[in-house]
C-alpha cells in the first residue's frame, strides 16, 4: 500500500506537534495564582535560650530619654513576654502624664524573608498596642508601623544582636 506524499507531511506535522507540546510542558513551571502565606525561617537556624535566661537588652538611647522603653520579643513569636509587659506598663504610666501621641514600630532580627519580618513586625506593634489599650491608653494616640528586619537596632549577626532587634519600639510625638 503506497501512501500519498499528503499523508507523509500531515503525519510528520502531527508528529512535531505531540514533540513540541511534551518538550513545551515538561520545561514549564506551574504558575500559582494564590499568595502562599510567610514561612519562618529555616529549622537549620539557632534556636534562642530558653526565656528564663533571655535577659532583656538595654534600653537604646532615645527611648531612655523620653522615658519609653522597648519591649521585647522572643525568637519568631509575638506574644508578649513578661518584661515586655512590664515595659509597656511603665510606658502606660508615662502616657498617662504625657499628653502627645506615640508611634510603635516593630522589628525583627534579619533571619527570614522580607515578608515574613515585615508581618511579625506588625504583629509585635500591635500586641504592644493592645495590651497599652488594655491598660487604659486611647487607642488613637498610638500609631503602629512595621520595619520588619530593614531598620536592626544591632548590626550583629549573633543571637544577642538578634535579642535586641526582636522589639516594638517605641517614639514619642
Amino acid at each position: 500500500m503506497r501512501r500519498s506524499p499528503r499523508f507523509a507531511t500531515l503525519a510528520l506535522a502531527v508528529g512535531l506537534l505531540a514533540l513540541l507540546v511534551a518538550v513545551g510542558c515538561a520545561s514549564r513551571k506551574q504558575v500559582s495564582t494564590t499568595v502562599p502565606e510567610p514561612t519562618p525561617p529555616p529549622a537549620t537556624e539557632t534556636a534562642p535560650p530558653p526565656e528564663e535566661e533571655t535577659a532583656p537588652p538595654p534600653p537604646s538611647e532615645d527611648t531612655r530619654s523620653s522615658g519609653l522603653q522597648d519591649a521585647f520579643f522572643d525568637f519568631d513569636d509575638a506574644s508578649l513576654r513578661d518584661d515586655a509587659k512590664n515595659a509597656l506598663e511603665g510606658n502606660a504610666k508615662y502616657m498617662e502624664k504625657k499628653t502627645g501621641a506615640v508611634v510603635i514600630e516593630g522589628h525583627c532580627d534579619e533571619r527570614g524573608s522580607v515578608e515574613y519580618n515585615i508581618a511579625l513586625g506588625e504583629k509585635r506593634a500591635r500586641a504592644a498596642k493592645d495590651y497599652l489599650v488594655s491598660y487604659g491608653v486611647t487607642a488613637s494616640r498610638i500609631t503602629t508601623i512595621s520595619y520588619g528586619k530593614e531598620r536592626p537596632f544591632d548590626q550583629g549577626h549573633t543571637e544577642d544582636a538578634w535579642a535586641k532587634n526582636r522589639r516594638a519600639h517605641f517614639v514619642a510625638k
